[in-house]
């Protein structure tokens, strides 16, 4: 997409934007020249699919083509929203229409619903599109499949729709749920997969400064807690661990009443104020995973900046007038329950600190999200993040672009273990293994955080041994201006790598290697050292030639012998060390 020139200046819908963007602009060429009756149009958080959306909707409400618009959106905050960026355009939409509500007053050109107000009563929503030449916008069209009521719904609602005009800004998930008014075809493996009309990725948004590079944080940490049956667990986060033993220690760093959030907390706080020296009224933002944890963490901001949180529960009635105001302010921090994470448009949030226990590629995508739209460039995102496998692996790959995937159903038709298999393809996939994990009884006792390594452009950046928080090392990386543009981000990382081996005193890296024998420290410190570089390692190989870690840690177990990492010995870690840095040597020559 960087080589589309501007074009139609003029074109944006008045009050939107003072200009179209390149994509937009090719986007509505493509768009008019074609003048389909259903267009989906996949674009990155931030790129602008409003902007889009509304200037299609003033062009075809200007031709006469449609006399009527419908804005179906995933949330009454975001129903709000398109509202008052309509207004601006010069499109009045009422956004306190609900279906069944009858006429609606002449100064305004259509309604804005929800998908849950749509699959409520979709008759009288489908009875208000016949009487009209209508075009309905279907923002976030991936929520049509989150349910069967609410596809169904869409469809009845909308089939008889002049112009349906569908945007979505995330992976789309694989399900059996068809998304109402997509189109399919076969894709790997012969499963339908959805087709998009025209696709704006993130990697197009960032060439064209449209978005805003993403720095990742990681922070990992020694934890300890308590198992239903009474047993005391010590893990480090950030070490391969099972499913079951990675959630409870990623519970236990989350809990406010451990070191490990307060310190994390803390760095992002230290991050924020580097950025708003270049940047005044950037803002962070905390995204919890309960209403309780989301009061404790503002509470632990306020002692660590002296300044309130905004705190935004979904289930208040003031929720999106707070998120309005903190748009509107220069606050430091605002802490939310999922609610902030999809569509919420605050330009100003550029840090964020990842405290959930989510953790879908659907819900890292929304999420991130929400710190990459670009005000002006230079302007850089930092994402507070705990060392789990999955999320580093969503942060190395937020470049990627899915489509929808139609999974094959059940049918045991010829096929007598068909519905097993199914059943263990979801279980394999574990997507919401953390929200069943939830229920298992379970008691943090304590938590440590240290930095682990910074995350950019798919490339890990870091010093040796431990680094710990509030160190002159941490700070290489929380310190870096707000405002560089993306190459720079990369090259000052690499040089504040390479300055600190080089300062290092003459006799420092023999006298790491003397306190990493087991002679000098005690055994679990030494086997963490080894199993935190091995884990380095191979998520640099996993960078360096896309080989998922599990494959690679296989692969080194296989070759050298012994058990997982996570309960091998000193020698067999070694070895596994040694092992990669030949694999390394020998691809690079």
């Amino acid at each position: 997409m960087t080589s589309l020139g501007p074009a139609w200046p003029e074109r944006a819908a008045w009050g939107t934007a003072p200009s179209l963007r390149a994509w937009q602009s090719a986007a509505l060429t493509d768009y008019l020249a074609r003048n389909p009756r259903d267009f989906l149009t996949v674009a990155t958080p931030g790129a602008g699919k409003t902007t889009f959306a509304l200037t299609v909707a003033a062009e075809l409400l200007g031709r006469r083509i449609v006399d009527r618009l419908v804005i179906v959106a995933p949330t009454e905050h975001l129903k709000q929203q398109w509202a008052e960026a309509a207004a601006r355009a010069g499109l009045p939409i009422d956004p306190t229409y609900s279906a069944g509500s009858g006429k609606i007053s002449s100064d305004y050109v259509g309604v804005a619903v929800t998908y849950a107000g749509v699959g409520v009563n979709p008759l009288a929503m489908r009875i208000r599109t016949e009487r009209f030449k209508t075009l309905v916008i279907l923002d976030e069209i991936h929520h049509a499949g989150d349910s069967l009521s609410w596809g169904e719904g869409v469809r009845e609602a909308f089939e008889p729709a002049t112009r349906r005009l569908a945007l979505t800004g995330t992976p789309f998930r694989s399900d059996i749920n068809p998304i109402p008014f997509v189109t399919y075809a076969p894709g790997e493996g012969g499963f339908p997969t959805s087709v998009a009309d025209f696709t704006y990725g993130y990697a197009d948004a960032l060439a064209d400064h449209v978005v805003r590079p993403v720095l990742f944080l990681a922070y990992s940490g020694q934890m300890s807690w308590r198992t239903r049956a009474g047993d005391e667990v010590a893990a480090s986060l950030g070490e391969p661990l099972t499913k079951d033993m990675t959630s409870q220690a990623l519970r236990t760093a989350l809990d406010p009443q451990g070191s490990w959030m307060p310190s994390v907390l803390a760095a992002a706080d230290k991050r924020l104020s580097e950025v708003r020296r270049h940047v005044p009224d950037a803002g962070g933002l905390v995204i919890a995973s309960d209403q309780e944890s989301a009061r404790a963490y503002a509470k632990l901001l306020k002692q660590i900046s002296g300044e309130s949180a905004t705190v935004v529960l979904s289930d208040e009635k003031a929720s999106s007038k707070k998120i309005s105001q903190f748009s509107e302010s220069d606050s430091r921090w605002m802490v939310a329950v999922r609610m902030v994470s999809e569509g919420v448009d605050v330009p100003r949030l550029t840090v964020g600190v990842w405290a959930t226990t989510t953790s879908t590629p659907l819900f890292f995508a929304q999420a991130v999200g929400r710190f990459v739209r670009a005000r002006r460039r230079g302007e850089i995102a930092s994402v507070f993040l705990p060392s789990v496998p999955n999320l580093l692996s969503f942060a190395a790959e937020l470049e990627a672009q899915r489509d929808h995937v139609l999974k094959r159903k059940v049918n045991d038709e010829g096929d007598i273990f068909a519905a097993e298999n199914d059943l263990m393809a979801q279980a394999n996939q574990g997507e919401a293994a953390s929200d069943d994990l939830e229920a298992l009884p379970f008691e943090a006792l304590g938590s440590e955080a240290r930095f682990d390594h910074a995350l950019y452009d798919g490339a890990q950046f870091g010093h040796e041994g431990e680094v710990h928080v509030g160190s002159e090392e941490e700070m290489d990386f929380l310190g870096i201006p707000g405002l560089l543009e993306p190459d720079q981000v990369s090259a000052l990382l690499q040089q504040r790598q390479a300055d600190r081996r080089r300062t290092r005193p003459a006799g420092a890296a023999g006298a790491d290697r003397r306190a990493d024998t087991v002679a000098e420290v005690t055994t679990h410190e030494h086997l963490a050292l080894l199993r935190r570089e091995l884990n380095s390692l191979v998520a640099s190989w996993h960078h360096r030639t896309g080989q998922a870690h599990g494959i690679t840690h296989a692969a080194l177990r296989k070759e050298c012998g012994g058990p997982a990492a996570a309960v091998a010995n000193a020698e067999q870690l070694q070895k596994r060390i040694d092992r990669i840095r030949e694999w390394a040597v020998r691809k690079s020559s």
